[in-house]
């Protein structure tokens, strides 16, 4: 039983009320209570037990966890006397990298809040997050890819200052040097940007003797992360995760897990920290475990694949469409993959036949999970040993309560078997969307979170996702929402009308297409609305295909149909389908 967790809550439920209860793993129960602490913790316990273990591997570069901590310290010092402290917002703008590691729990420490940011996203995308959020300092490496947009936000004037990190000082030895040497022109010149008054250099940050002060942190009622989600209309939504949401969620993956050992194993961490999954299952797992993270700033496929190869990791957390595309590379039939024990998808659904093939190819099990970033995002898993149903989100999580809601009545509870919106209730749950006490009171019903997802319970009280309420695309794991790619079309000049759906991709699960109507008498072409498009949306955002139409079809009130679209396209695939087959 992981720290904190005690089988003494008086809390009972019975399998024929939740039949989950009774599927659960031997030796784990889902009665049991966890008590919060401030997130920081799981750092310090890690580096008290196991200060010389490896922590990160960055390209190379080992640093155990006793020279993380303290560089938290010093980090956490720092800041304070910057003059940030207890609610302070500051933005994380990284990669996976060490730098990312020492600012979070930096943060958490000094009791401000972490802000996390896509670098993928275009800069007003990035300035609607720092008015909505006041981010008060931005942190970020001196790649000149991610230093003009934060450049940009300082500009605006939108962001007041911002921590500037060596990304060469991040490398080993002899691949710093050969890094200022031939590329050094990715690195921005920061000295001489127009705003190099409101930059702090890291040395200023770091150059102290590592003793913060520590502030009292209430983890119940005390953020830790902003975390944003774009909800169902597109805009923008902070999810306020506290210390005890982000804490004992950690718990309760540790407690449903019990078969991963601490100061064993090596992580893969492809996926980005600043998503959800990554940032509780990856970066503060990974901590509690004591685990080496192996760091990857950017996903390259073949990159991925020496890593496995060279540094053998045993755990892989990742997206359902890494996975297809680990199998469909041509190389990967061949490559040493004895190392992995768990893989681990979230993110989006994973397909039966995916998992089964990769099972097959691997011998490695592949386990599907559920989540959101309103949930920390921890809400269902299959176990990793035991019954792995393919096609289920598995059971809620210990202390974790799933509730199927009438779709036009929320207030009722459908019978087993019947599909409903899943809805959430535990402690893993948010304390609300900051500054949106409506849009919170909206996603509520009884005490549980609505999370817009339609779901059926078999009898075994595993889960299944059978629809989506919300009119999203999950483009490799990420929530691409139509609406935004909608807006920004109808911006240029020659568009009428539009109308955006998900299509399937190969790589990426689901991927946006356009379908356009432009006015009468302009014309334009697909290179010209993406040329459009590209100082608008993110790379992720960007439809794959484009086609014009002389109409849009029409519901009966006239709002563009995109289930006509949606069964237009599905015809369309099934017909290339027959013609690859004849």
């Amino acid at each position: 039983m992981p720290a904190g967790a005690s089988n003494e809550t008086g809390t009972s439920l019975s399998p024929a009320q939740h039949p989950w209860v009774a599927s659960y793993p031997p030796g784990v129960s889902w009665d049991q209570h966890f008590t919060p602490r401030p997130l920081y913790t799981l750092l310090d316990e890690a580096v008290a037990a196991h200060a010389h273990r490896p922590c990160t591997n960055f390209l190379g570069k080992v640093t155990t966890y006793g020279e993380i901590g303290d560089l938290v310290d010093r980090a956490a010092a720092g800041l304070q006397k910057l003059g940030f402290g207890r609610g302070s917002r500051i933005g994380l703008f990284l990669p996976n990298s060490p730098t990312y590691l020492v600012y979070y729990y930096a943060i958490l420490k000094i009791g401000g809040i972490v802000v996390n940011y896509n670098p993928l996203y275009a800069v007003e995308e990035l300035i609607k997050q720092v008015k909505d959020s006041e981010t008060e300092l931005m942190v970020t490496l001196d790649l000149a890819v991610l230093f003009e947009k934060v450049e940009a936000l300082l500009k605006a004037g939108v962001l007041p200052r911002a921590v500037v990190c060596s990304f060469p000082g991040l490398l080993p030895a002899t691949k710093s040097i050969l890094f200022r040497m031939f590329k050094g022109k990715q690195l921005a010149q920061v000295n001489k940007s127009p705003v190099a008054d409101r930059i702090i250099f890291e040395a200023e940050v770091l150059g102290n003797g590592g003793r913060p002060e520590l502030p009292p942190i209430d983890p119940e009622n005390d953020l830790a992360v902003l975390q944003y989600t774009g909800g169902t209309t597109g805009i923008p939504k902070g999810a306020m995760l506290t210390h005890a949401n982000l804490y004992v969620n950690v718990l309760q993956v540790a407690a449903f897990a019990p078969e991963l050992e601490t100061a064993r194993h090596r992580v893969l961490a492809v996926l980005p920290f600043f998503h959800v999954f990554a940032m509780t299952v990856v970066l503060n797992f990974g901590v509690m475990k004591a685990a080496e993270m192996i760091l990857m700033p950017r996903f390259v496929l073949e990159e991925a694949m020496e890593l496995i190869e060279d540094l053998k990791p045993s755990i892989l957390p990742g997206v359902p469409t890494l996975f297809n595309a680990l199998m469909n590379h041509p190389r990967f039939a061949s490559l040493d993959v004895s190392s992995l024990r768990y893989c681990l998808s979230g993110g989006a659904a994973l397909p039966v036949e995916v998992k089964q093939r990769f099972e097959k190819m691997t011998g490695c099990k592949l386990v599907e999970g559920y989540g959101l970033s309103e949930t920390s995002p921890v809400v269902t898993a299959n176990p990793l040993e035991g019954p792995n149903k393919p096609g289920s989100i598995g059971l809620p999580v210990p202390g974790t309560i799933i509730s199927l809601r009438d779709l036009a009545d929320p207030t009722r509870e459908v019978p087993m078997g019947e599909r409903g919106e899943l809805c959430v209730r535990g402690p893993q749950v948010m304390k609300g969307y900051w500054r949106q006490p409506e849009e919170t009171a909206n996603q509520m019903v009884d005490g549980f979170f609505r999370t817009g997802d339609v779901a059926v319970m078999d009898e075994d009280g595993y889960f299944y996702l059978v629809d989506r309420i919300k009119d999203l695309i999950i483009s490799s794991g990420y929530n691409v929402y139509p609406r935004r790619i909608e807006e920004a079309i109808y911006q240029h000049p020659a568009v009428e009308e539009v109308s955006v759906i998900g299509i399937a991709d190969e790589r990426r699960g689901e991927a946006p297409k356009a379908f356009i109507k432009l006015e009468e008498g302009m014309s334009a072409t697909a290179a010209e609305i993406l040329a459009h498009l590209e100082p608008k949306l993110s790379r992720i955002e960007m439809p794959v295909e484009i086609e014009f139409r002389s109409e849009l079809p029409k519901t009966l009130i006239g709002k563009p149909s995109k289930r006509d679209l949606k069964l237009e396209e599905a015809d369309r695939r099934k017909a290339k389908e027959r013609e690859a087959q004849a």
